[in-house]
């Protein structure tokens, strides 16, 4: 068919850039909503909810999720129209991004049930291996690194190290606080994906830190120098010593 015949229909990205573009002739509003990223959220325990929190009250639609989605009405109720339950399967179908917060031994299993639906997708991996918790999973971090273990568990994902270097209370106390807001390290290999994340990190109200690929993300592991800290980011640079 002829490039210029009129029933010619756009192509997918061309209707994407027409649909931006008609978004921010319409007000800011509009435009707002059109940046917004839906994401799935694979466990919504304390790191899940409080994170999914965040990215809700920025405007981003997130799907929380269960085993059994029916537990979570009353996190999603408290938190309004753009937050929503389901299943693992469902969250990651819904997702632009996934963030994954769940006990690190349970990655081996969540592996073999979600890996291949994960393949291409955006992955925030935010679990951190504890030895009293986690047995054998937390020797092979130990043996081989945090960021070698998660690829492994995320083969064909784009994954992307983040909101893994503090606890859960230091992110909600420190979220959109008053400048300089505290820098979060992240650490992965695609260069979209990291965009992606850091975009995502800073609507959580935090300041993102590129430490390097995915196997820098040891960096910043539990245990090393680089875990636990609420600083900001040109101090939180120099403690990962990304300025020398």
């Amino acid at each position: 068919m002829r490039s210029d015949c009129p029933n010619r229909r756009p192509t997918r990205r061309a209707a994407l850039a027409l649909g931006l573009a008609a978004a921010a002739l319409a007000g800011p509003a509009r435009a707002e909503e059109a940046r917004s990223i839906r994401i799935g959220i694979i466990g919504a325990g304390h790191i899940g909810g409080t994170i999914g929190g965040l990215w809700v009250k920025a405007g981003h639609a997130v799907m929380f999720s269960s085993r059994h989605p029916e537990e979570l009405r009353g996190l999603v109720e408290s938190l309004g129209a753009n937050a929503r339950a389901g299943t693992p399967a469902e969250a990651i179908r819904f997702g632009e991004a996934v963030l994954i917060a769940v006990p690190y031994g349970a990655y081996p299993q969540l592996s073999r049930d979600y890996a291949e639906s994960l393949k291409g997708r955006v992955v925030i991996d935010a679990g951190n291996a504890t030895e009293a918790r986690d047995g054998a999973v937390y020797a092979e971090v130990k043996a081989n690194g945090i960021g070698a273990t998660s690829a492994k568990y995320w083969p064909g994902a784009h994954l992307v190290r983040a909101f893994s270097a503090a606890n859960y209370r230091v992110f909600a106390t420190n979220a959109n606080r008053p400048a300089p807001r505290m820098a979060i390290p992240i650490a992965g290999d695609d260069a979209g994906a990291l965009d992606t994340v850091k975009r995502l990190v800073s609507d959580a109200g935090f300041d993102p830190v590129v430490v390097g690929p995915i196997r820098d993300a040891d960096r910043f592991a539990m245990g090393s120098p680089g875990f636990g800290h609420d600083l900001p980011a040109p101090e939180l640079r120099a403690k990962l010593g990304l300025d020398r």
